[in-house]
């Protein structure tokens, strides 16, 4: 089963951003979005690409629901 995560862009670098969640850091691809997102934006992140851009609200709630459901703390 693959997931598809909720994460925070820290750094933009071209095509790649850094994002953040629950302290790990990962590089992503920006290719498949249609418009590069900003410092502080979150993206659902699968497979190593930002697929699709979110509001803060909606990935907090989604964070929340990972954390309840899985026992994580991600924030």
């Amino acid at each position: 089963m693959c997931l598809a995560v909720p994460m925070e862009v820290t750094a933009i670098h071209d095509k790649i951003a850094d994002v953040e969640i629950g302290g790990v850091t990962r590089q992503v691809r920006l290719d498949l979005i249609d418009a590069a997102p900003a410092l502080g934006d979150f993206v659902i992140v699968h497979a190593g690409f930002a697929i699709r851009r979110l509001d803060r609200d909606d990935a907090l709630e989604t964070i929340k629901l990972f954390q309840e459901g899985l026992g994580l703390e991600l924030i």
